[in-house]
């Protein structure tokens, strides 16, 4: 096989990955775009109290300055996917619904956690919950599978 026919096959292979990859025509939805708005909301979230608990870690006189420290950066690590999620559903990337919906989901047993805290960490938790919860709904809804390019599967 010729060099020319490699590269000739290689376009071709990539071809299919690049159509899947590109955005759909047309308007993005008002719910997709939503749903971005509010992962990216809680991707901040995250990175905020991670980089709150790291400088606390650093500066501030914990039980342990290295739990502290680690902590941050596991909170900054977490807050990574719902910022990449929010990012890929901005752009209408087909991949980006996985992450975000396992964003929410994972949020419901926090917020759970937070309301059972008592205090400010019940109000805390109530928005998280009602936050994932409308995610969750934005997401699954069929305006915004179809401005993602997912639709249902053709029977043979």
């Amino acid at each position: 096989m010729s060099s020319q026919q490699k590269q000739s096959a290689s376009r071709a292979a990539s071809a299919p990955a690049a159509a899947a990859s590109a955005a759909p025509a047309g308007p993005r939805p008002a719910r997709l775009s939503a749903a971005a708005a509010l992962t990216a909301v809680e991707g901040l979230a995250l990175a905020a109290l991670g980089g709150y608990m790291l400088i606390m870690g650093l500066a501030g006189s914990p039980d342990s300055a290295q739990q502290a420290e680690m902590g941050g950066l596991t909170v900054l690590a977490l807050a990574v996917l719902p910022l990449v999620a929010a990012r890929g559903l901005w752009l209408r990337r087909r991949w980006s619904r996985g992450p975000s919906l396992i964003t929410q989901i994972v949020a419901l047993p926090v917020a759970w956690t937070l309301v059972n805290g008592g205090g400010a960490l019940i109000a805390a938790g109530i928005g998280l919950a009602v936050a994932a919860l409308v995610v969750l709904v934005l997401l699954v809804n069929p305006t915004a599978t179809e401005a993602l390019g997912i639709g249902p599967r053709e029977t043979p």
